[in-house]
């Protein structure tokens, strides 16, 4: 198949073409700077030559847009908004203005669009979106709102011809430099893996494999329309994730934070408490009913699996040796 991903220089587009090139797929990646043989320059804001890579492809997974890795400044915030929206109208435009459309567009979305709760697990069905919960930030619910309007874009692409789904995806866990599962270990390497801010809020997450797989699983199932879920069905407490990162790696400890002593440390980190301190409880309705099966569904086995591919890499962490 030829598949193009739009926005696919970062982590997750890095895990997607090369799993999907490993395959034997076509992949073709669209980027402002382009530096590999399949990476074809587009500026993700209007029509251009790029368009072209979708006329005849098979499958279009969108993913881009700002990285979320950054503070939530006002400047910030607009920046991940627009880059969403308009990438995704200008990604619409070439899927309709094409003689032969891809079959199926996938396009990302975040498990951020539900509400910050700890009382039941959220679902397509019946889970609550966000943005009304009272007591939170208000730049979560501008969160909330990104989410809403990035799903929004692709829902009122005029492709009549091509089945679209939106990826509502926790994080996904990959032991390459740099994503998400590379700061929490650093944190639980130098001690700082106890639980934030009590650690009761919920974290769901999804096995980089899984991910892989539950991107082919929506590439080819014709019946599946709208959200779905991509995250493992046992999202857990961050005090007992973080628990379980810390006997992974072989580190005993790991010391609580407070909630300003988050905000510290997301401050030097260049992140935001978002990340760390929303609830965000997810499970997999609509895989699961469809059938889907993970091969990681529980953290434990996930992060041995990654903590292993880490410490096996070329260039991975490792303990010193003792002289």
């Amino acid at each position: 198949m030829k598949i193009v991903i739009p926005g696919g220089t970062g982590q997750i587009g890095t895990i997607l073409s090369r799993a999907l090139t490993a395959a034997g797929h076509d992949v073709v990646v669209l980027t402002r700077h382009p530096m590999r043989d399949h990476d074809v320059r587009w500026d993700a804001e209007a029509l251009g030559p790029w368009a072209k890579e979708l006329d005849g492809s098979d499958v279009v997974i969108n993913l881009a847009g700002r990285s979320v890795n950054c503070r939530y400044t006002p400047d910030n915030l607009r920046a991940m908004m627009d880059s969403r929206v308009h990438s995704t109208r200008v990604v619409g435009e070439a899927v309709a203005a094409a003689v032969r459309p891809p079959r199926v567009w996938l396009q990302m979305s975040t498990a951020t669009v539900y509400s910050h709760r700890f009382d039941a697990p959220n679902d397509e069905v019946t889970g609550a979106l966000g943005g009304t919960e009272p007591g939170v930030p208000g730049y979560w619910r501008y969160s909330v709102e990104i989410a809403k309007a990035w799903e929004r874009a692709q829902e009122q692409a005029e492709t009549p011809h091509t089945r679209k789904v939106s990826m509502r995806a926790a994080m996904v866990m990959s032991p390459d430099r740099g994503g998400v599962f590379d700061v929490m270990l650093r944190l639980a390497r130098l001690g700082l893996g106890g639980p934030v801010a009590g650690g009761t809020q919920y974290m769901s997450w999804i096995h980089d494999r899984d991910f892989v797989r539950a991107v082919e699983f929506l590439a080819d199932r014709e019946d599946l329309t709208g959200p779905v879920n991509l995250a493992a069905p046992v999202p857990l407490p961050q005090r007992s994730f973080m628990r379980v990162l810390r006997t992974a790696w072989g580190v005993p400890v790991g010391l609580p934070a407070t909630k300003w002593m988050a905000e510290f440390g997301a401050f030097a980190l260049r992140s935001d408490t978002e990340l760390l301190l929303k609830s965000r409880r997810v499970v997999p309705g609509r895989l699961l009913e469809a059938g889907f099966a993970f091969d990681y569904p529980q953290w434990p086995g996930a992060a041995d699996d990654l903590v292993r591919r880490l410490r096996g890499s070329p260039g991975s962490y490792r303990l010193p040796r003792k002289r």
